[in-house]
């Protein structure tokens, strides 16, 4: 049984993206037809929403994933082994605990925004 995982094509992109929001002068075509050519490679907008229960659905499921895994483990499956259910539950604990952390910057970032005077 494979986890859910984090797709590393999909981390790239997001720092890509953070990396040209820092810095939008960097990434900025001379004139001309490079102009033109990254009108018409825009990226697709993110919708955040979805962005984020897409992460905390694959956190989900690496958690049921890894309680499954030691469920067999725990009735005998001899096809399951323990070092296995330890990396399968390291890794749901460790997917869990950065979304905390994102949650928790997030809640912080909110908090920011509403104790700045208009």
């Amino acid at each position: 049984m494979k986890p859910a995982m984090i797709d590393s094509g999909r981390i790239e992109a997001m720092i890509a993206q953070l990396r040209a929001a820092a810095n939008p002068t960097a990434n900025r075509p001379i004139a001309g037809v490079a102009e033109t050519a990254a009108a018409e490679k825009v990226a697709p907008k993110l919708d955040f929403a979805a962005a984020l229960k897409n992460s905390l659905d694959q956190v989900n499921s690496a958690q049921r994933s890894s309680e499954a895994l030691t469920q067999r483990f725990a009735m005998g499956d001899d096809s399951v082994s323990l070092s296995d259910v330890m990396i399968n539950s390291q890794k749901a604990s460790i997917s869990f605990h950065a979304t905390v952390q994102v949650r928790n910057k997030l809640v912080s970032a909110y908090q920011d925004i509403m104790n700045m005077s208009v």
